[in-house]
């Protein structure tokens, strides 16, 4: 299958893939060949290459290592392979072109006399269909790009497990491991160093570290902390030590948890947490207000803590993609500072009626949340400063009526969802075409929820005096009946003859 990754290229990756249930190709009772104890099938080269891949305890670790790749790889094999390179050339070749003519072909047809709106017409739906044929090249191109790269890190992630479960191994075997001396003995000797004579950087990233020494927290002075692409399990509670710390770079470790004691770090501006095995981040987080940017891309996200947003007043930054949240809380209305959200390739529902408090917010990402997410908030029109859309593969079948008020848009995706407001030939024209449909489709809104609330208000009035006439009417009724019928009794006297 196009979405498999290839074995030469990705070796541990695709033994491990092919391992999983979901992944292992179905074959038939009649087919397979019976199993013989006494002769097993025959080892692969990676299996002599690498003995350990076979014990159950470093599969297990490698499979839950993967899932963010077997799941996405669950969603291109609905997408489709990846177009080739002259396929991608030509698509955009073809994109510029259309682009280019689009409005020139309409006023040559236009200046025809015997051209006529059906001619037109047609041809503007032939030119629609080429265009989103190559968008739909290019952002196919583009998926299977990132899926590229979460192939590369995934497969660096099974090596770092694989090295570890060796030296594991080799120390059990009492072999020693020199490799893992020679990178404690640099490490120990970075420690050293940095507690005699205060240091402002330290940098371990590509160690192969699958322990962070506790004494790391009594440096002083250190402001930025780069401990990326190694083993860690967990970060020691010591590094609430580091208390000028401003810069802290864990990305691409094997982290489920971090620790309580983060929330200490006071003036902590950048923390990247992204490509490890988180599923929930610690409340004590939002005490981090210092916080400019937050990277927790390639996680197991389910949610975000319910105060992130009250607490994180200064953040600037938030980057949750290729994660399982299925809702923002509604405290991120309260992070005015934000300017870029991508949240793209999670699992939202929607948006909290909150969200459209953030009118700094410049940039957001919303795609690839497909069948999750439907439509957006009423007044998302509030979001002034946005410039960057991106609602791509989702199931959005209207934008909001106030979409017609986002002056600084600049930059609309839309593709791959179900619209039908805006019709796709005003999406194809382009973000100004939307915005002044959906300006144009609000003015007459508005006009005909005018119009309505001034017939009820007519008709309540005309109602009124209704009413009050007919009382009236029945009064005076009232009154002649009783003069021309009078129930009281006659007088005798009165009555008499003359």
């Amino acid at each position: 299958m196009a979405a498999d990754p290839n074995p030469k290229k990705f070796p541990v990756l695709s033994y491990v893939l092919a391992r999983l249930p979901s992944f292992t190709p179905a074959k038939s009772s009649s087919s397979a060949p019976a199993f013989d104890v006494e002769q097993p099938p025959p080892q692969s080269s990676i299996e002599i290459e690498m003995p350990h891949l076979a014990e159950p305890g470093v599969l297990a670790s490698m499979t839950k290592a993967i899932t963010d790749v077997a799941e996405t790889r669950s969603v291109l094999r609905t997408l489709g392979p990846r177009p080739d390179h002259e396929a991608v050339d030509r698509a955009r070749a073809k994109l510029n072109e259309i682009e280019g003519m689009l409005s020139e072909s309409f006023e040559d047809i236009a200046l025809t006399e015997a051209a006529g709106e059906d001619e037109i017409e047609k041809r503007r739906r032939e030119m629609d269909q080429e265009k989103t044929w190559c968008e739909s090249i290019l952002k196919l191109d583009e998926v299977h790009g990132s899926y590229e790269k979460l192939l590369s890190e995934a497969e660096e992630r099974l090596v770092r497990i694989y090295e570890f479960a060796e030296k594991k191994a080799k120390v059990e075997e009492g072999e020693g491991g020199v490799e893992e001396v020679e990178v404690n003995e640099e490490v120990v000797g970075i420690l050293q160093e940095a507690l005699a004579n205060p240091v402002e950087r330290v940098d371990l990233s590509g160690r192969k570290l699958s322990l962070l020494p506790e004494a790391f927290g009594r440096i002083q002075g250190l402001l930025v902390l780069n401990l990326s692409n190694n083993q860690l399990q967990a970060i020691p509670d010591s590094i609430a030590g580091l208390h000028g710390l401003v810069e802290l770079d864990v990305s691409g470790n094997l982290l489920e948890t971090l620790p309580d004691s983060i929330g200490l770090l006071s003036k902590l501006k950048i923390l990247n947490v992204s490509t490890n095995k988180l599923t929930a981040l610690p409340d004590s987080i939002c005490r981090c207000g210092s916080f400019v940017v937050l990277d927790v891309i390639f996680n197991r996200l389910t949610y975000l803590p319910t105060n992130i947003g009250s607490e994180l007043v200064n953040l600037e930054k938030l980057m949750i993609q290729y994660n399982k949240i299925r809702s923002l809380p509604s405290s991120i209305g309260e992070m005015r500072s934000l300017t870029y959200l991508d949240a793209h390739f999670n699992e939202l529902h929607g948006l909290p009626d909150s969200f459209v408090l953030l009118t700094n917010l410049e940039y957001l990402n919303l795609s690839s949340n497909f069948s999750d997410l439907k439509d957006l908030p009423s007044s998302f029109g509030d979001l002034i400063s946005l410039q960057k859309l991106d609602l791509s593969n989702n199931q959005i079948h209207a934008l909001p009526d106030t979409f017609g008020t986002l002056e600084s848009l600049v930059e609309l995706n839309v593709d791959q969802n179900p619209l039908v407001v805006p019709p796709v030939e005003v999406v194809n024209e382009g973000v100004v075409a939307v915005k002044m449909y959906m300006g144009k489709r609000r003015i007459t809104m508005l006009e005909e929820e005018e119009r309505r609330r001034v017939e009820e208000e007519m008709e309540q009035a005309n109602a009124g005096w209704l009413t009050r006439t007919t009382s009236k009417l029945k009064s005076y009724v009232s009154d002649v009946s009783e003069y021309l019928n009078p129930s009281s009794p006659r007088d005798p006297y009165l009555e008499r003859e003359l």
